[in-house]
């Protein structure tokens, strides 16, 4: 190895990468694009502590999801590191993140796992050349925003029939008795009301799809 070749190793070994300087040259085009990738996730507010993922695997034992992840927690930071932005931004890994922050309590490392899979979230909707695997938690999201920027707070009835109608609508049949109930018993209101100050939460809304743009 000459002195050129172990002086990169050892610069992609501090940003938490090696790649052997056989096959350095064939992949240094994709390597300038991934290294793109994990400098974003990097520059958010704790991504710096994803370079210190050692791997254990306690977010992937800890997450109530995982079963359902194409990727686990632990497989996603690895391909993080390596630069592979389609396979995550592809994934429906972050899709399935419930936020319970389990995994940010018990990760050794203290790496902020659940703002990671928001900021995922937020790249995946942004590059419009990745193909989400699943739409349905993101109409979720989508429905679940739209409800808090129009009356500042969640409206389940409205919000129901519009994720329904935009996914399956014949699942909204599974639970039409159990919104029955809910109705009668004053649980789910089928006129919304505003809450104080909800013209501000739009204003607050509008502000940070701005800064995201």
């Amino acid at each position: 190895m000459s002195r050129e070749d172990e002086k990169n190793s050892i610069n992609m070994l501090e940003e938490g990468i090696y790649i052997s300087p056989k096959f350095e040259k064939d992949l240094l085009p994709e390597f300038e694009l991934s290294r793109e990738f994990f400098e974003e996730i990097y520059s958010m507010p704790g991504g710096e502590k994803v370079k210190e993922c050692i791997q254990c695997g306690t977010c992937s034992g800890s997450c109530p999801s995982s079963y359902l992840m194409d990727h686990s927690p632990r497989q996603i930071f690895a391909m993080i590191r390596a630069g592979m932005r389609k396979e995550v931004l592809e994934s429906n890994t972050m899709w399935y993140c419930t936020s319970c922050y389990y995994c940010y309590v018990r990760c050794p490392a203290g790496i902020k796992i659940t703002d990671v899979m928001y900021a995922l979230k937020r790249f995946a909707l942004k590059d419009k050349d990745m193909k989400v695997p699943d739409n349905r938690p993101v109409r979720f999201m989508e429905c679940f925003s739209a409800m808090v920027k129009r009356y500042g707070r969640n409206c389940e009835a409205i919000f129901t029939i519009l994720y329904y109608l935009s996914t399956n609508p014949f699942r909204m049949l599974k639970h039409a008795v159990m919104g029955i109930k809910l109705f009668i018993r004053g649980r789910m209101p089928l006129i919304p009301k505003k809450i104080k100050g909800a013209d501000d939460v739009k204003k607050l809304m509008e502000y940070v799809e701005e800064m995201e743009r």
